[in-house]
């Protein structure tokens, strides 16, 4: 009877050390977990990283746009609006929107998602994947701008069209709520 009690007993403490592993990976991830997290996947640099491509995209743009309404542009116009979007990356606040995905993060993985992405992007494969991204993102960036501005444009005139075909309409249209004011 001794035996089966301590055989019931050690039995106990190895299932709620299970349990007890099990429900710490499936908890929720904490702010520290997350935070982790961003510092191993160099999150921050990454986002960095992402603003520069965007900003040369960007440029790539204005100066599309630039050659094409060169005669009607202001001297220094492309210059300017480099500068504007330098100066609107520069400033952008990382650490505080770092801080704001926090809780995003926290909602969608547990302790244990958080520790197996740090286990990944501690292996070479990870590691190599942190390495090219940037890289990746900013080719990709630059492959998808043609497609992205000519897209823009359609749809910049298809609004164009939609309100001025609304403007005629309404002034086609007699204005009945005059009237009804008037008497």
């Amino acid at each position: 009877m001794k035996r089966f009690v301590h055989v019931s007993a050690v039995m106990f403490v190895l299932s709620w050390v299970c349990f007890a592993q099990s429900s710490t990976n499936e908890s929720p991830a904490t702010k520290a977990d997350v935070e982790r997290y961003f510092q191993l996947a160099k999150s921050n640099d990454m986002m960095k990283k992402l603003m520069a491509s965007m900003t040369q995209s960007i440029q790539r743009m204005t100066h599309e746009q630039y050659l094409k309404h060169q005669d009607e542009l202001p001297p220094g116009y492309e210059a300017k609006m480099n500068a504007m979007m330098n100066d609107m990356f520069n400033n952008m606040p990382m650490d505080e929107m770092m801080e704001a995905m926090v809780p995003a993060y926290q909602k969608h993985f547990t302790k244990g998602d958080i520790d197996n992405l740090v286990a990944f992007y501690s292996s070479p494969t990870g590691a190599k994947l942190l390495r090219e991204l940037p890289a990746i993102m900013a080719e990709s960036m630059r492959d998808m701008m043609p497609i992205m501005t000519k897209y823009m444009e359609t749809v910049q005139q298809r609004l164009l069209k939609e309100t001025s075909d609304m403007i005629a309409q309404s002034k086609k249209q007699p204005q009945t709520g005059a009237s009804a004011t008037n008497n």
